[in-house]
């Protein structure tokens, strides 16, 4: 199939309205159809034939079932197609790799002749296997039969295949920074002609320690590159390496930092840690649990909740970082596949795993970090459906959960009997007066003798 240009989108195009981008908030209640924001200088679309993007993209988005940008892809794409570098705060489940994915393949299809041996045209970077094995599955869905290659560059996957692979030259890299630094190390990979560069769950890589072989992988990319970053949330380390990274970037936001969406069912259940097993196996029994992940705190544990389930006739697949790459996705392709109705995970799927119709997420322990809740229940209600979020527990787990009430913003159980607080800070006020204390009389000084 030739490849295919598309042109830019234009004020004059059916579909688009305007929209303007700075650092201010648009105006609440301008919301109107047809009225942009306090923002201008790109468009907000309604369909994708608006964007300008290649015929083959756009056949490829409705044979995927794609009928409308959601908002983090209406307000990023255009400005990515303009050339202009984007910095995306977005919770999962928001279309994040659509918004990035299409500017990119849309520059990709329009480039003449192949990668050069040992380079790629575009890289994404991301911190976990299982997201960048999604990337790359939506880039070869999105570039739909299209004359282009992509490459996974992973660990748990053959290091010898990947150097054969960019030998020849790749449009497309998705890996994660481990495996990347190394084959840099051995020169099986050159980064000074990549154009376009993601990194996408910036504030994950922080969290696993990614921080500095991405800055490794930065200082050798091509100067003059376009770049992305999207992250869901932008703690001070994460918006220090986006101003080192991007250059003069639309910020694009669609949901505040750290709230959960509104269409899960969230409950608490207040549950003695002995009685957790034999709870979780009545849930998963229930009609309504038709596909559940359940999350554990640490591997060892995983891997117990899962023997369990099985032990009582429940089947479950588990997944974990101890896992090897084939194994972690073979569990994965039976649960998205409904052969297998519960997965037991860690926090390593607790992002950008896109599964369809996980009805339930169940978290038998609470996580370390409170900001984790928010990411694994995101796991439910995806692409406009309902979901149920459930956690178990411990008296124990008490003050985890007040954690994960307090960056959630909510409030998930009511004050348990016997359990202390942190009080209310004070708020500022005159301070109270207090008795007035003799001075003491300081010495005179005498003065010397001339």
């Amino acid at each position: 199939m030739s490849r295919a240009s598309g042109g830019a989108t234009r004020p004059d195009v059916p579909g688009t309205v305007p929209f303007r981008f700075s650092s201010h908030a648009p105006d609440e209640g301008d919301n109107r159809k047809g009225h942009g924001s306090a923002r201008e200088g790109y468009l907000v679309t309604t369909t994708f034939a608006s964007f300008g993007l290649a015929p083959t993209l756009l056949a490829a988005l409705e044979r995927a079932g794609f009928d409308a940008p959601t908002p983090i892809q209406a307000q990023a794409i255009a400005p990515q197609m303009a050339g202009r570098d984007i910095l995306g705060v977005a919770q999962t489940g928001t279309g994040k790799t659509a918004a990035f994915g299409l500017p990119i393949l849309q520059a990709i299809l329009a480039l003449p002749g192949r990668p050069a041996p040992r380079t790629c045209r575009a890289l994404i970077l991301a911190p976990t296997r299982e997201l960048a094995v999604q990337i790359e599955t939506s880039f070869r869905a999105f570039a739909g039969g299209a004359r282009l290659t992509t490459l996974l560059i992973l660990g748990g996957l053959s290091r010898s295949g990947q150097v054969r692979a960019m030998a020849k030259g790749v449009d497309v890299v998705v890996a994660t920074p481990g495996r990347l630094t190394d084959l840099m190390d051995e020169g099986a990979i050159r980064l000074d002609e990549t154009r376009f560069v993601v990194l996408d769950e910036a504030d994950r890589m922080l969290d696993m320690g990614f921080i500095q072989p991405v800055r490794r992988i930065v200082a050798k990319l091509h100067p003059r590159r376009q770049s992305a970053l999207f992250s869901a949330t932008m703690p001070p380390e994460v918006a220090g390496l986006a101003e080192s990274f991007l250059r003069d970037p639309v910020r694009v936001a669609v949901a505040p930092q750290s709230t959960t969406i509104e269409r899960i069912e969230q409950r608490v259940e207040l549950i003695p840690a002995a009685d957790k097993r034999a709870r979780l196996a009545a849930l998963m029994r229930a009609p309504e649990a038709q596909r559940s992940i359940v999350f554990a705190r640490t591997k060892r544990g995983a891997d117990r909740v899962a023997e369990n389930l099985v032990k009582d006739g429940i089947a479950a697949e588990v997944i974990h970082g101890n896992k090897a790459q084939n194994a972690r996705q073979r569990a994965l392709n039976l649960f998205r596949a409904g052969q297998v109705r519960v997965l037991v995970a860690t926090d390593i799927v607790a992002r950008g795993i896109d599964v369809p119709g996980v009805t339930h997420v169940i978290n038998y322990d609470l996580p370390d970090e409170p900001e984790s809740y928010v990411h694994r229940i995101g796991r439910t209600a995806r692409n406009g459906a309902d979901g149920v979020a459930v956690t178990l527990c411990a008296p124990d787990e008490i003050k985890k959960l007040r954690a994960v009430e307090k960056a959630a913003r909510l409030t998930l159980l009511p004050p348990v009997a016997g359990e202390t607080r942190a009080p209310a800070p004070a708020k500022a006020g005159p301070r109270p007066a207090q008795a007035a204390r003799p001075r003491a009389r300081r010495p005179r000084r005498t003065q010397r003798a001339a």
